[in-house]
């Protein structure tokens, strides 16, 4: 992407996991440990000035988007540096939470079966459906905000702040694709291993088999197969 050369994204395409609720009670103590790892992430009182809030307001700001839109990173970092709680979705979702907080890095993951052909990394036209969980009205993206979309609209709205109900994790979900994100050239080493970390909970905890990539401007795509 032309707007960020240096970008690189951690992917990993997961099939045939089992995302079922099995042990509430384990997550919520591995949220827990997260949240208390995570701290060191926003040790400077002054909130923006953590470098890891610093680069990702950076970013936002080099594209159009929505007023207080901010990093997926940003909004947990937040949450937790007010004494807030990460609460319990679903395990796939409940991993990648732990995984983001005790890296500092934006993780998030749709279902593979619900796109609707490639999913692609781009500038919005603004044309594109987008309907997020708790509404039932479509919210298009602004022309050359960055999303993620595939052929039947929005999947991702500004790199990693809102996500399609569409394409959503739910228990349900069999085969997954996950994302992290780096835009500044820096930090993708913590990326790689966080990444590798991901892939390791979701085979150990969820089954089924993930393959990892690393995507950038050398090696721009990935084939998934459905």
């Amino acid at each position: 992407m032309e707007i960020f050369p240096e970008a690189k994204i951690g992917v990993l395409v997961c099939e045939g996991i089992d995302n079922h609720i099995k042990d509430e009670d384990r997550y919520e103590e591995y949220l827990k440990e997260s949240c208390e790892k995570a701290l060191i992430h926003v040790s400077n009182p002054e909130f923006t000035e953590n470098p890891i809030i610093r680069t990702w307001r950076d970013a936002f700001y080099k594209f159009k988007t929505k007023k207080g839109a901010r990093c997926s990173i940003e909004a947990l970092l937040k949450r937790i540096s007010k004494g807030g709680e990460i609460g319990c979705i679903n395990p796939l979702v409940d991993i990648y939470n732990g995984i983001s907080l005790k890296y500092g890095v934006p993780v998030g993951g749709e279902n593979i079966d619900a796109f609707d052909g490639d999913n692609r990394l781009t500038v919005a036209d603004g044309s594109e459906e987008f309907i997020t969980l708790g509404s039932d009205k479509s919210e298009p993206p602004y022309p050359g905000e960055v999303v993620y979309k595939d052929d039947a609209g929005a999947i991702c709205r500004c790199f990693n702040w809102r996500e399609s109900v569409r394409t959503m994790l739910t228990e349900d979900t069999k085969n997954a694709f996950m994302c992290i994100e780096t835009v500044s050239g820096e930090r993708n080493d913590v990326m790689e291993q966080a990444l590798s970390e991901l892939k390791k909970m979701i085979e150990e905890d969820l089954g089924g088999k993930c393959e990892k990539y690393i995507l950038s401007k050398d090696m721009p795509e990935v084939i998934i197969s459905k």
